[in-house]
């Protein structure tokens, strides 16, 4: 018996229409977004993201302090490695870490320093985690477009499925 792989180019629904001989069978396809963030709006920490038509982060505000920010925290969608890629905000960074069903950390987080990592054994979900690197936070106004994908290779930034997630301060 043979196999069938099908590679979306855009998130959304379509069908795929199947015949063989004198039957035809039309299958619902959903493809999901290669970004596996959940985030959404969030305040907390001097910081306030909201969410732009394309599913970019727009983050304004002035931190309350260096290492402070704002946190998403939802389930882990996938096991294997993954690949952390984004554009960033002066003074601001961010990171992502593996979390065991007792909210305590897995392995190192994830940054753009160490941007490709293996999902430890355990993890339930993910802590995506926006940051001020500044000693004097100054004021933001800028977007974010992060990215988590399956395997080693980044590809061009694509919304997450899940662009509604509350989010919250991390102090």
């Amino acid at each position: 018996m043979g196999a069938l792989s099908i590679t979306g180019i855009k998130p959304g629904s379509t069908s795929l229409k199947l015949t063989a001989g004198k039957i035809t069978k039309t299958v619902p396809i959903t493809v999901l977004s290669r970004n596996l963030l959940s985030y959404g709006p969030a305040e907390g920490s001097g910081l306030t993201a909201t969410v732009n038509t394309d599913g970019s982060l727009h983050v304004t505000g002035t931190a309350t302090r260096q290492w402070r920010g704002l946190s998403w925290t939802f389930p882990c969608p996938v096991q294997g490695t993954v690949k952390l890629s984004g554009t960033s905000i002066a003074g601001l960074s961010f990171n992502i870490k593996c979390l065991d069903a007792k909210g305590q950390q897995l392995g190192d987080q994830m940054n753009l320093g160490n941007s490709v990592m293996a999902i430890p054994a355990g993890t339930v979900s993910l802590f995506l985690n926006v940051i001020s690197t500044e000693a004097t936070p100054t004021a933001k106004d800028g977007d974010l477009r992060i990215q988590l994908e399956y395997g080693t290779t980044a590809h061009e930034w694509m919304r997450p499925d899940k662009a509604d997630s509350s989010g919250g301060c991390n102090t």
